[in-house]
């Protein structure tokens, strides 16, 4: 079920969304409020799985405590938001689709040939990514820091490629195709 607004929709929680947002691709914005899917809640997994599918997570945040009281450990999805924003800010998101069949962890934004950005949810496992042949710079993200964790160039061939982050825990890589040399 899905609200409709204008050209905004606001999926709805009983799409199943708390641990595996469906890839969006229908042509109008999605916003995915917490407020809508837990009450109050969520983590950062999730919002990096959201983006990573297409959509915009918004977190309700009982900032002040009128609502439950004290603090409950909201920070970390706190962070995790401001990251993700970060993140997207530097993306060609205009010219990227979730293309979840592209990388094993089926969590991928990607332009193919031009940017892809994938998430990794298990920490410290390899996993498989369909690239077109290019040159690219490599970026690895630590979703629970602000600055990138590591950087390199990466020349690939047609086809799929292995990726392990350099870090433990979940992660993010982020691949752009460097421009051609006049």
């Amino acid at each position: 079920m899905v609200a409709t607004h204008h050209r905004v929709k606001v999926p709805d929680a009983r799409i199943g969304i708390r641990k595996f947002p469906a890839a969006w691709n229908e042509g109008k914005v999605s916003l995915i409020d917490t407020d809508h899917i837990w009450g109050v809640g969520g983590n950062p997994g999730w919002v990096w799985k959201s983006l990573l599918r297409g959509h915009n997570p918004i977190f309700m945040d009982p900032y002040d405590g009128s609502v439950l009281g004290e603090d409950r450990g909201w920070e970390p999805i706190r962070a995790a938001m401001g990251y993700a924003r970060r993140v997207a800010e530097r993306l060609n998101l205009a010219a990227m689709t979730p293309r979840n069949e592209l990388a094993s962890t089926g969590y991928c934004l990607a332009c193919p040939g031009q940017e892809y950005l994938v998430y990794q949810p298990a920490g410290g496992k390899e996993f498989s990514l369909q690239l077109a042949s290019g040159e690219y710079q490599l970026e690895w993200i630590d979703p629970s820091r602000p600055e990138p964790a590591a950087r390199d160039r990466l020349s690939a061939e047609d086809g799929n490629r292995q990726f392990q982050a350099p870090f433990a825990g979940s992660a993010v890589l982020h691949l752009k195709a460097q421009k051609a040399r006049q």
